[in-house]
């Protein structure tokens, strides 16, 4: 290795390590420097919580997330650098809650919502989801005094502002789907939507409203996207565009120990890095850093994960009533949830996961913070969805196939004064170390990019790299 060549590391192959590997293999080559990235990922495949499968005759059936917001570009953008130019859009189809009020459980999402919050009275107060008193409730929420926002805490603030009703069958429902948790535990700043409303007007309903009257007229394109070829496609375009690059891969390596470099950078597992991003869960990056960091690592110790199972059946078309055509799914609020807490029909949302029969696909999701399901086996679990769900559509399902995938402690909870912990956490951290995922500043792939991009910028900005 020659004086002048800089080596960054790259711990974790989810999507944030592959999109920061990428982005310093882009450096380097657009600015003729002689770097040397490496991502090392422990498990035997590359995508963290990201992987499509044939399932049933359809090639690729996503296993985790099925899409991505197109809203900023950055998921866009990427996929665009890494070669995919194939994209499919959602179907429009109207999603539901199901809640047993009245004759119909399934109860249309009312529309004007923006996470949960009402944007408009007129839909709120014609829902069946809601009884009078939760509709009269919400909409005095203009004359409720200013709540806090000091705590941090979603739930309580929501239900101070909006009242426990459309909290708990809309906002918890919707956010704690998007999550896996238990929004009375979250933080408020971590859902940046639902932050900005209520910091921008004392009252919740005002701000949705105003952010909807000024919001630009729709251009048309998809809110949702996922490649053609199934959210693979993301892993796979990455890890061709690490290696074309002249990036290394390394699989099935787990990282023991990191410990400082004399005279500078990073000795990990006895082999010599400038710089190391650690792009893997917050608990699992705590003991990679005991030695270099024992302070934040301390902080790491006290993250939190929920798990989520996610199982995949084929419902053939003669035993799936003509009345759920043109729906995408459904969400179970908290109080009546028993394991299952959202179902997506996926055949009728994604035209590429159409069946060869006209089978129906459903994606069934179970637990999340809260509610730990961990502890059944698969046979458990598929009986668990099959038995709620029949329940939930007043039908009896008998699923051809099924497909169990267990994500554990897959999804981080922001706690409230997350951000806190996150600044306190990295105020920590030596030079050369930089942590990014989703374990610090949300979910989501757009959100795991920037914050990709945030370390290499990191790392450029520290370095000769």
């Amino acid at each position: 290795m020659g004086t002048n060549q800089q080596r960054v590391l790259v711990i974790g192959g989810g999507i944030t390590g592959l999109a920061a590997a990428v982005g310093l293999c882009e450096h380097a080559a657009g600015h003729n420097v002689v770097g040397d990235v490496v991502l090392i990922e422990a498990e035997p495949r590359l995508g963290g919580n990201i992987r499509s499968s044939d399932f049933a005759g359809v090639p690729t059936v996503d296993e985790g997330p099925d899409a991505f917001l197109t809203r900023g570009g950055e998921a866009l953008g990427f996929a665009a650098r890494i070669g995919i130019t194939e994209f499919v859009a959602p179907a429009a189809a109207s999603a539901a809650v199901w809640f047993p009020r009245g004759g119909n459980h399934l109860h249309p999402i009312p529309g004007g919502l923006v996470l949960g919050v009402p944007g408009a009275l007129r839909p709120m107060a014609a829902s069946s989801l809601l009884s009078w008193r939760g509709k009269l409730r919400a909409a005095l929420e203009p004359f409720v005094p200013r709540t806090p926002l000091a705590p941090d805490a979603l739930g309580p603030y929501m239900r101070a502002r909006l009242g426990g009703e459309v909290h708990e069958r809309l906002i918890d429902a919707l956010i704690g789907s998007i999550y896996a948790s238990d929004t009375d535990h979250s933080s408020l700043e971590a859902v940046p939507q639902v932050s900005a409303l209520a910091k921008s007007h004392r009252s919740l309903l005002i701000a949705a409203r105003k952010m909807r009257a000024n919001a630009p007229p729709p251009s048309g394109d998809p809110i949702f996207s996922a490649p053609r070829a199934g959210m693979q496609a993301l892993v796979d375009g990455a890890a061709a565009a690490i290696t074309s690059a002249g990036g290394q891969i390394r699989l099935g390596h787990s990282i023991s120990e990191i410990v400082p470099s004399d005279p500078q950078g990073w000795m990990v597992d006895g082999e010599h890095f400038d710089q190391v991003i650690i792009s893997v869960p917050a608990a699992m990056a705590a003991p990679l850093i005991r030695t270099a960091a024992p302070a934040a690592a301390g902080l790491l110790d006290a993250s939190r994960h929920a798990s989520v199972t996610m199982v995949t059946m084929a419902i053939p078309a003669d035993q799936w009533p003509a009345r759920l055509e043109r729906m995408s799914g459904y969400l179970v609020p908290k109080p009546v949830q028993s394991t299952v807490t959202a179902a997506s029909f996926g055949s009728q949302k994604w035209a590429h996961w159409a069946h060869p029969d006209g089978h129906q696909i459903l994606r069934i999701s179970l637990g999340r913070a809260g509610l730990d399901v961990d502890h059944l086996d698969d046979a458990q679990m598929l009986d668990h969805a099959v038995r709620e769900v029949s329940q939930h559509l007043g039908i009896t399902l008998a699923p051809t196939q099924s497909r169990i995938t267990r994500w554990n402690q897959a999804f981080p909870q922001y706690k409230p004064r997350h951000h806190e912990w996150v600044a306190a956490t990295e105020k920590l951290l030596p030079w050369g170390l930089h942590l990014a995922g989703a374990s610090y500043r949300g979910i989501g792939i757009p959100t795991c990019l920037r914050d990709a991009d945030r370390a290499v910028q990191r790392v450029i900005s520290t370095t000769r790299f």
